[in-house]
Parts: C-alpha cells; structure tokens; sequence
C-alpha cells in the first residue's frame, strides 16, 4: 500500500506532483482548524508542514499512524520535536532551501533603513513630502554585525562585504570565522558597541527569552539599525520601541514578530523608522521551488526506506 502523505500547508505543485509520481498517496488539505487536523491526521504516515500547521501534543497524540514530520522550511519552533521524537517520528526540516532569499530581504531591509524607503513610501502615500527629514546614510564603509554566522548569516555577509561593508559576527556555537576574508568574529559585547547595523539570524529559544533586549540596547553605539529577519521573539519589541523613541536605535526592520499578526496598537508601530514584512524571508519563487523539492525528496526516500 501506497505511503499516505499529508500536505497540511500551501507546497509548491510541483512538489506534489513529484511525491505522486514516485508512487505516494498525497492529499493536499490547508487552512485547518486545530480540531480538524486533529481528526485527519490519523490516516497518515507523514505530513509536510509550514509554519502554519502546529505540531503540538495533542495533534501528535492523535498521529496513530505518523513517523514522518518535514518543515518545509528552517524553523521548527512550530513543533514540539522532542515530544515528536519520543513518539518515534521523524522530524525534518528543509535548512538551505531559502537561505538566499533571506539573505536577499535581510540586505533589503538594510537598504531600506539607510534611505529610509519605507516611510518615504507611507509618507508620499499619506500626502507628505519629507526631503529634508529623510536624510539617510550610506553602507558602503559601515560596520555590519551578524548575530549568528550559520547560512544565511554567511550568505548576508558575503552580499553585504561586496557593497563595501566591515563585517563582524558573534556566534556562540562557532569560535572561528567561516569566512576569514570577510567575517572578524567578536565577542558580542564589541559587536553591540561597534555595529552601525546589526542583523540576526538565531532562532528563538523560549528557556532564554529574547537575545536582545534592553541591557544590549544600552550597550550599542547611538543611532545604530538593527533588522530581524529571524524569528519572532529574538528580540523584546518594548525594549526595541523604547531604544527608537529615545534615539538610541535610528530604525528598526521586522520580518518576524513575537506574535503574528502582531498587535498594530504596540508602542512599536507607533514609531517612525521601521521598515516591516510580514515573515516573507522564503516568500519567493525561486526558494519556494527549492523549499517543495526538498521536502519531497526526504518524503520519498523515507517511503523508499
């Protein structure tokens, strides 16, 4: 009998396809409620998710059948994967698929900050004319600190050092740079002091709580950017807005939020200098392709095993 596959997230159709052609029973079913997940997944043996599927216990308990979860994407902070584990499933995500398109929007959102497009957009949309108040700054000479040198910290890097920025990283699992041509690695506190922008791209460790919050805020130089296109979390956004309204921050891009959609009545968006997405990093067509091709390879080599 045919493996049974759910596909509980929008995939790319050609990966569907090809999990059909390689002789897999797949049944492509989103936007589902808790509840009604929790009453199909009983029929499968492995679902591809995104981030919005929740993999929680009480989906997993009613798994009867389940040895196979693919993130069809890097995070996994969707999953209870030791719960998962200690269930004998399989958890799997997709780490390189969409590393350069992240890598692209984080680079995007520093240009953004630096000329201010963004608010040059809202405040020509609402009527205004900004000239003089839009005075921004170039990066090429700026010191961009990377929190966090895995793929797509190093692929950031390597785009930023040929626009002709200085970078720095911190990373606490690696001591040596990945780079030695183009990444110094730093303590952190000299990345904070010495950054004119500083990127992250750690994921969101709930035991920790946020990396970034106001002790590191203090001790960044004055008029410093900081983009998260990581994970939501990462860094505490009353902290953030706080560090903007007084000028310690000039600007701020979010592609993730700690909740999502987040709450527009936050202190945060009452500020000026914020470039926002909403959590589009692997929102292209090129990583979406690579995103659904990967997930299902390691869907067929697992029905293949």
């Amino acid at each position: 009998m045919a493996v049974r596959v759910l596909v509980s997230d929008p995939l790319a159709s050609a990966a569907v396809d090809e999990m059909k052609g390689a002789g897999l029973a797949v049944d492509v079913k989103t936007d589902m409620s808790p509840e009604e997940l929790i009453a199909t997944i009983p029929d499968y043996e492995a679902i591809i998710v995104r981030s919005a599927t929740k993999m929680r216990k009480a989906v997993i308990d009613a798994a009867a059948n389940l040895r196979l979860i693919v993130r069809a994407g890097v995070g996994l902070d969707n999953i209870d994967v030791e719960y998962a584990q200690s269930r004998g499933i399989e958890v799997r995500n997709t780490p390189g698929a969409s590393t350069n398109s992240v890598a692209e929007l984080t680079l995007g959102h520093i240009l953004s900050l630096a000329r201010h497009i963004a608010r040059g957009t809202v405040s020509i949309r609402n009527g205004n004319w900004e000239k003089k108040a839009l005075n921004g700054v170039e990066i090429a000479g700026k010191t961009l600190g990377i929190v966090g040198i895995g793929r797509i910290g190093q692929a950031l890097a390597k785009k930023a050092h040929a626009l002709g920025m200085t970078v720095v990283a911190f990373d606490k699992f690696i001591n040596k740079s990945p780079l030695p041509d183009i990444v110094t690695m730093v303590p952190l506190e000299r990345l904070l002091a010495e950054s004119d922008f500083i990127s992250l791209h750690i994921p969101f460790d709930p035991k920790e709580g946020p990396a970034i919050g106001k002790a590191q805020f203090d001790e960044m130089k004055d008029g410093v950017r900081i983009v998260n296109c990581a994970r939501g979390g990462v860094i505490d956004e009353g902290a953030l807005a706080a560090a903007i309204a007084s000028g310690k921050v000039a600007g701020a891009a979010l592609d993730v939020f700690a909740t999502e959609p987040p709450d527009v009545n936050s202190p945060l968006f009452a500020q000026a200098n914020l470039s926002l997405t909403p959590h589009i990093g692997a929102s292209t067509v090129e990583a979406q392709g690579r995103v659904g091709a990967e997930a299902a390879k390691i869907v067929i080599e697992f029905a293949n095993a």
